[in-house]
């Protein structure tokens, strides 16, 4: 009888609550009202951090988000992959480059997660990544896009970004909504 109770709670989506405004230099504050994010347009980043995540692998987050105003990445998140971290961008590069940052030190922009997506201002989309041990996958909208197996490659975080550990959801030059942030813990694979 335990073990089916185990399953439904690791199956279980929590909201995540419990944020900060990430120091980036010249900060313009976001707004954090219950489930809702806003983040204006940054000098040239704003974003929120979590104030606590333990999980390094074997979860999933998901969280919906829209672009507001500008024209570059508005919802990218900074996530744990083991004793590392990495960041899905979404909308960088000029709008349309969605990939993990870094991968073998290569930007989304420059390594094999880079792929384009088209994103209509104003308009929510949904996001989820799943973390596992040695796979990041996520998707926009139910659309697979990145499947990447990490094993033997080196995960880390873009020169500069140490102050988005160790979950953040932040924007560049744009102005955007975030809403509906929640986890939830996978089993070990």
């Amino acid at each position: 009888m335990l073990l089916p109770l185990l399953f439904v709670l690791m199956q279980d989506w929590q909201p995540l609550e419990a944020w900060k405004p990430t120091p980036f230099p010249k900060l313009t504050e976001p707004r954090i009202e219950g489930r809702r994010i806003e983040l204006p347009p940054g000098a040239p980043m704003t974003g929120v951090t979590a104030k606590q995540f333990d999980l390094k692998s074997n979860y999933e987050i998901r969280f919906e988000a829209a672009r507001v105003r500008g024209n570059d990445f508005f919802c990218s998140l900074t996530f744990p992959y083991g004793d590392s971290h990495a960041t899905w961008v979404n909308g960088g590069w000029g709008g349309d480059i969605v990939g993990v940052s870094s991968i073998d030190n290569w930007d989304a922009s420059e390594n094999e997660t880079r792929t384009y997506f088209t994103f209509e201002e104003g308009r929510f989309y949904r996001f989820r990544i799943q973390v596992t041990n040695g796979h990041i996958k996520t998707w926009i909208d139910d659309k697979l896009i990145v499947d990447l197996a990490v094993n033997g490659r080196t995960i880390g975080l873009r020169r500069g970004m140490g102050l988005t550990r160790p979950l953040s959801l932040f924007s560049y030059n744009t102005a955007a909504t975030i809403r509906n942030v929640e986890y939830r813990s996978l089993p070990s694979r």
